[in-house]
């Protein structure tokens, strides 16, 4: 069983919202790093963006920039990920993961240093 559970996927028209949720089962992310990335058909896993341990540290993929936000809610052990206007391109498998890196209040937009992922859900952006 995945440590992280995203929800939230669907199919949106080009121009629409959709907001995903990263939670976790039976333990806290207080503590956590929480990375999200995704992966579009015969494409590499591509980070998305990242939010820190404390949530003060947030970087997004050029991207996505000015369109999706990432947010954090420890006591509700959730981490939000608000996409709008979303492009056609924007179409994939999303996943969220987390990683504990003790001591140092930062993510990391690339996939190696996340060991605890979820099993990802599908984002469709078409007409």
């Amino acid at each position: 069983q995945s440590p992280f559970v995203e929800s939230g996927g669907g199919l949106v028209q080009p121009g629409g919202s959709l907001t995903l949720s990263c939670t976790t089962s039976g333990f806290s992310l207080v503590y956590y790093a929480i990375g999200w990335f995704r992966q579009a058909p015969g494409e590499e896993r591509e980070g998305v963006g990242c939010i820190s341990e404390s949530g003060k540290v947030i970087n997004y993929a050029e991207s996505v920039k000015g369109r999706f936000l990432i947010t954090r809610n420890n006591s509700k052990k959730t981490v939000i990920l608000q996409m709008d206007n979303l492009k056609p391109e924007d179409t994939g498998i999303y996943y969220c993961a987390g990683e504990v890196f003790a001591g140092e209040d930062y993510c990391p937009t690339t996939a190696d240093p996340y060991r605890n992922w979820g099993q990802g859900t599908q984002v469709t952006v078409s007409s």
